[in-house]
């Protein structure tokens, strides 16, 4: 294999990179802005190593001029969804930009037709569009979408299989079928508990924004309030959070919002 100008041919799959996480952290941002639950968990990114390439390409005879339409997962972005469910609505998200700002190529349904190994995930391969210095480019990328137990199950046999350099032993390759095995059933056991989690989660965030306006307040009484009427309201404050009910927490926080606007 010849020398290839790797930075160069890099610098677009970087760039890809970025561009698709910013894309889905956005998505993932206007559904909690909007108060909404959001079925994308985290996202992240990467781009294949040379050495990982070049690997790729000799395993699967692939010439060098071949390379970038060959490996479709030069990119890779993979997208995390807390319930099985979820899964779906992201590929629905996805497939809402076909024809705009991607194009899919082709679409691998690893959780209904799963790898022997025990592998599940849901693989969607795109054509993205890069504009840099070097001018205007189309490239393949591939983005996973798995929940949070498929993905603790596939990073434990990626680092086995780099352990063992590719040949892992057959009594873990079995454990690890089991293992894959009761990740699903723990899958599909959220999913049967997934409005009371969602409902506590919404929660929880209500909770946090109403104590970060109430911190905010005291702030800004500390400045124009007496000392006492102060340390009255910080005892009041320390007594709800102890007491953890939302309904006087917010009442508190609407006096405080009263007691600021009076001072302003």
């Amino acid at each position: 294999m010849e020398i290839l100008n790797w930075k160069e041919l890099l610098g677009p799959y970087e760039q890809a990179v970025s561009e698709l996480k910013l894309k889905f952290e956005n998505t993932m941002a206007e559904y909690k802005n909007l108060g909404l639950y959001s079925p994308i968990e985290a996202v992240s990114g990467r781009v294949k190593k040379p050495a990982s390439i070049i690997a790729k390409a000799k395993k699967k005879n692939i010439p060098d001029e071949r390379i970038e339409e060959e490996i479709e997962d030069i990119a890779g972005i993979r997208i995390i969804c807390q319930f099985v469910e979820d899964i779906q609505k992201v590929i629905a998200l996805i497939k809402k930009r076909d024809g705009k700002d991607i194009k899919i190529v082709e679409e691998r349904d690893y959780i209904t037709n799963t790898k022997p190994s025990g592998y599940r995930s849901y693989h969607i391969i795109v054509r993205y569009p890069i504009n840099s210095v070097l001018g205007y480019k189309e490239i393949l990328a591939e983005i996973q979408i798995r929940t949070l137990a498929m993905n603790f199950w596939a990073v434990t046999e990626h680092s086995l299989k780099y352990k063992y350099q590719g040949n892992i032993p057959d009594d873990i390759k079995q454990r690890l079928i089991n293992c894959a095995e009761a990740a699903f059933h723990l899958d599909n056991e959220m999913s049967t508990i997934r409005n009371e989690i969602a409902y506590a989660q919404r929660i929880n965030e209500i909770k946090d924004s109403i104590i970060a306006n109430i911190i905010d307040n005291i702030q800004n009484l500390y400045f124009v309030s007496k000392l006492e009427e102060m340390e009255s309201i910080n005892k009041q404050f320390v007594d709800l959070w102890n007491e953890d009910d939302i309904t006087k927490l917010k009442a508190f926080n609407e006096k405080l919002s009263e007691m600021a606007a009076l001072y302003r």
